[in-house]
């Protein structure tokens, strides 16, 4: 678990040094076996140490180290939902916090797929209703949000992104982040989204079986 935890604080602070969070918002947790390792309580990511990380089992019950994220239990219920993610990525990035501000957006996909890479990357977006951070009331919305895809936006908070592992987690939150400055950049102008096709000629299409 070393090098999971090295990866831990080389990615916290990556997100901080990008501009991707503020202050001591934005938290990160990845799964190995049956625990989670979790970034703690009242830290900046910019001061995360690979040495002083929560750990939890798998039902969010902590189990060593400081005491972990309030938002731990969205984590725990997005990785519940996606078996195949083992990291997420959540923060408060400005351009995809100002997105869930808006009014009338689609819950079921908030961004139009601007650019190939949020096609491949993000799509589709689902927005979640308004929780107080840290209510675990959001749980079951989380957690069935996170069944149909491995983007959340959290209304008047921010983006909640799953991955394989760190690393992909972190490349869609700084494409969901780069097409919602697009977003805004082209607000009020007439934009040509990907159509269907588009999106679905960037899915990676299964093996051909050999000719005989």
């Amino acid at each position: 678990m070393t090098d999971l935890r090295k990866t831990v604080e080389r990615v916290a602070h990556s997100i901080h040094r990008r501009g991707l969070t503020h202050g001591r918002t934005g938290n990160l947790a990845v799964r190995e076996g049956d625990r989670i390792l979790v970034t703690p309580t009242g830290v900046s990511l910019a001061d995360v140490s690979s040495t002083d990380l929560s750990v939890l089992d798998g039902e969010g019950r902590h189990l060593e180290g400081p005491p972990p994220t309030k938002e731990a239990f969205l984590h725990v219920a997005v990785l519940r939902a996606r078996p195949s993610a083992h990291a997420i990525v959540h923060t408060h990035s400005v351009h995809a916090a100002a997105l869930s501000c808006l009014a009338d957006l689609d819950h079921d996909d908030a961004l139009p797929p601007l650019t190939a890479y949020y096609g491949m990357r993000v799509a589709p977006l689902q927005v979640l209703p308004y929780f107080a951070p840290g209510d675990k009331a959001a749980t079951r919305a989380v957690q069935r949000a996170a069944t149909r895809s491995h983007a959340l936006l959290l209304r008047n908070h921010g983006p909640v992104i799953a991955g394989v592992d760190l690393d992909s987690a972190l490349d869609a939150l700084e494409e969901l982040e780069h097409t919602a400055q697009i977003f805004f950049l082209t607000s009020g102008m007439r934009t040509a989204p990907l159509t269907t096709q588009h999106l679905a000629a960037l899915q990676p299409q299964p093996p051909q079986e050999p000719k005989a």
